[in-house]
Order: structure tokens, then C-alpha cells, then sequence
């Protein structure tokens, strides 16, 4: 699909793979809305590339309807990159034997999982009203997690959380296809983004070495030249692509 002229959304486009996203997107001509919460940068990142700020929470319908009424009014909407998402880490049993918080677990599917939900179907609701381009109405990028395949200890919600987002890939690329709408999911490795951002710098260059080609941590660009790549691929839909130099994460 060409890109050019239409509205594209991106959730958590205020940081990391998503202001990345959205800058490559805006580059190609198209009309970018980001979504991010009302702490976040979004307002100044928007300026910068020339985009719209919507502040919003991915799991609350009433402000991601707003982000979509104002990609709306710009053009069709036609593309949405859901990069919004949080980690946390949770043992099962703590170290003094207590069962791991309920509410934690919670916090985070909801924020990961459920918000991948709302903001798809809500999307995919206004896509299939759109008048064909290029033999379809729309394309929908999600985003998950190398964790969702060899989650870490101390990563259950996060990468239940990410598992989710892959199972959901597939069944709702059969759901939306009678209405011409793609859906395609990144699972990224290893990347260099603010969550990264956090830890020693001697942590990343390890991490880092543990990629096998190329050995160094992705870049939210390289993120984001695939979601390019999805948008603009008709052949794309149903599948969720590993991002991550072919490394397999350790138990630890």
C-alpha cells in the first residue's frame, strides 16, 4: 500500500520505536497521529517531524477514539503501528515464599495485551469503512517480543503478555481479510530504547555480544524500516516477524 497522503496512527510514537516509526512514516508522505500517554514526549516529537500529538491510553476506548478522530479529519486512515507497551518483572513464588502479585500480572497483560485488543479492533472498525487503495482498506502492525517464545525468568506477565499478541497475529488476519485489512505483528530482540536505556552500560555491551549477527543491539530505525516494509507489502498478513539477529534468549 502506498502510504502517501493517507493517516497512519502510532501508539507510543513519543519514544523509541515509535518516534522512530512514526519520523520514517512521515518521510514517506504520510499523515502520522501519535498516541502516547500525556507524560510522555509526544508533543515535542510531533513538532519535530511534523506530525499530531493525541494523548491517550491504549486501554481507555474513549481517548484512542480521539487519537482516531484526528488521524480521521487529516485523511483515510489506513495504517496503524501499535508500539505501546511497558515491561515488569514478577517471580511466581518471592524470595520469602509469598505467591507473586495477582495485581502486577494484571497491570501488565492489561496494558500489553488488552491495549493491543482495543486499539486493533477500534482501528479495523474505522479501516473497513475506507474505500479501497491498492486492493485494500488498511494494514495493522502490532507488536510483540522475542520474550513471547524464550521468556526469561522473571518475565511471566511480560511475555504472556507478548505470547498473546502472537496468538491474536494469525486469527485476526482471517477475520479482517473479507474487509481487505492486513495484520502483521514485529517481535524484536534486543534493542536499543529507552527501556534498555536503564541499565549499565557495561549490561547493554553484553547483551549486545549475545546477538549472534550483527552483534550489537537493533536500532528503533531498523524497527521501523520493517513496518515501512509491511505497510508497503501486499503479501504481508497473518504472520509475526522475529526482529532480532537470530539470538535466543537464555533462562536468565
Amino acid at each position: 500500500m502506498n502510504i502517501n497522503g493517507s493517516s497512519v496512527v502510532v501508539t507510543g510514537g513519543a519514544s523509541g520505536l515509535g518516534a522512530a516509526t512514526a519520523r520514517r512514516l512521515t518521510d514517506e508522505g504520510a499523515k502520522v497521529v501519535i498516541l502516547d500517554l500525556p507524560t510522555s514526549a509526544g508533543d515535542q516529537v510531533a513538532a519535530d517531524i511534523g506530525a499530531i500529538f493525541v494523548p491517550a491510553d491504549v486501554t481507555d476506548p474513549e481517548t484512542v477514539n480521539e487519537a482516531l478522530d484526528a488521524a480521521e479529519t487529516l485523511a483515510p486512515l489506513r495504517a496503524l503501528v501499535h508500539c505501546a507497551g511497558r515491561g515488569g518483572t514478577l517471580r511466581l513464588v518471592d524470595r520469602d515464599g509469598n505467591p507473586g502479585s495477582l495485581e502486577v500480572y494484571e497491570s501488565l497483560v492489561r496494558t500489553n495485551l488488552i491495549g493491543s485488543f482495543n486499539v486493533l479492533r477500534l482501528s479495523a472498525a474505522r479501516m473497513a469503512k475506507n474505500e479501497e487503495l491498492d486492493g485494500e482498506r488498511g494494514v495493522c502492525i502490532l507488536t510483540a517480543s522475542i520474550a513471547a517464545y524464550e521468556g526469561q525468568i522473571g518475565q511471566i506477565p511480560y511475555a504472556s503478555s507478548k505470547a498473546g499478541i502472537v496468538g491474536m497475529t494469525l486469527v485476526a488476519a482471517r477475520d479482517l481479510a473479507r474487509k481487505h485489512i492486513r495484520v502483521m505483528t514485529i517481535a524484536p530482540g534486543l534493542f536499543d530504547t529507552p527501556i534498555l536505556s536503564r541499565l549499565s552500560e557495561e549490561f547493554r555491551d553484553s547483551l549486545a555480544q549475545s546477538v549472534p549477527h550483527p552483534s550489537r543491539l537493533g536500532t528503533p530505525e531498523e524497527y521501523a524500516s520493517l513496518a515501512q516494509h509491511i505497510i508497503a507489502n501486499p503479501m504481508l498478513n497473518g504472520e509475526t516477524i522475529r526482529l532480532d539477529g537470530a539470538v535466543r534468549m537464555a533462562p536468565r
